[in-house]
């Protein structure tokens, strides 16, 4: 019992770690909230565009000399309008619109970053520097994913009906077009919360594992908000623990704790797991 709490106490006796942490758990709570509704709306794709579109808006803020964070919001905010123009205007599918959005304005910041001289590690933008988060770091965090958590909390209704039924919810007279848009504005801000904790490509499987993992584990979709955000912080609070003992990527290691937790459910899931099943029908042969 000792040796676990030393393994657990042991790395939180140092600052950076207690940053690590508290940036950690501030990013699950919120990615894990939006998650089940992303889950519920077939978004998952469009956290994936939003989050690699951040990359040019990141480069220009810092040749503008402006916060970075405005420059990344600025640049998934016009990914997901314009894939929404080209949505409307033409043919094409939203997932193939996505797919062509956020590929290009992803090669074009990569093509900014390599043009631009800058002290910003490519590295810590594509997969996070939780272990470098300053207290300035933790208290933007903690602004933008609290801001954000209020929000989807106050309007989870609205949204839940939105992502399920937008005819519906048009009908009886909810603002269809504001919630759209403004699920998007949520998921931007949630991404440019996240940066800093797990970087753009690892953010969207903050944004997806922990909603489908409670989609799995209930069919109450307000039991999918209280064990989404658990099965989040239970996994960032594991995984930045196991990062310092391994000596390993933290950001990678929350990710490969909540895929865990994922094939958990895919299998064991009391009604949706794929061997539970196979249980119940074993048991029916042999009475």
């Amino acid at each position: 019992m000792n040796s676990v709490i030393d393994w657990i106490m042991g790395p939180l006796s140092y600052p950076f770690m207690q940053r690590a942490l508290g940036v950690s758990l501030l990013v699950a709570a919120v990615c894990a909230v939006l998650s089940c509704y992303l889950v519920l709306k077939g978004w998952s794709l469009m956290g994936d565009a939003i989050s690699h579109a951040v990359l040019p808006g990141i480069v220009i803020a810092y040749v503008l000399s402006i916060p970075l964070a405005i420059g990344a919001f600025a640049a998934g905010l016009s990914c997901a309008l314009f894939t929404g123009y080209l949505k409307e205007n033409s043919r094409v599918k939203e997932d193939t619109v996505m797919g062509i959005v956020f590929s290009g304005m992803f090669g074009f910041g990569l093509v900014l970053f390599t043009k631009v001289e800058t002290d910003q590690h490519l590295n810590h933008i594509l997969f996070g520097n939780v272990l470098g988060v300053t207290v300035q770091d933790l208290i933007e965090t903690a602004i933008v994913a609290g801001g954000t958590l209020a929000i989807v909390l106050f309007k989870r209704r609205d949204l839940l009906l939105y992502c399920f039924d937008p005819n519906h919810a048009r009908s009886i007279g909810l603002p269809v077009r504001v919630l759209h848009y403004g699920l998007l504005v949520l998921l931007a801000l949630t991404i440019v919360a996240s940066l800093k904790a797990v970087g753009i490509i690892l953010v969207i499987a903050m944004l997806i594992a922990p909603g489908a993992t409670a989609y799995l584990l209930t069919d109450s979709f307000e039991r999918m908000l209280l064990i989404a955000p658990a099965v989040a912080l239970v996994s960032s609070a594991l995984g930045t623990i196991a990062s310092f003992h391994l000596d390993a990527a933290t950001g990678a290691c929350i990710v490969l704790i909540q895929a865990a937790f994922f094939m958990l459910a895919f299998l064991f899931a009391p009604k949706h797991g794929i061997l539970m099943p196979r249980r119940g029908v074993e048991a029916s042969k042999s009475g």
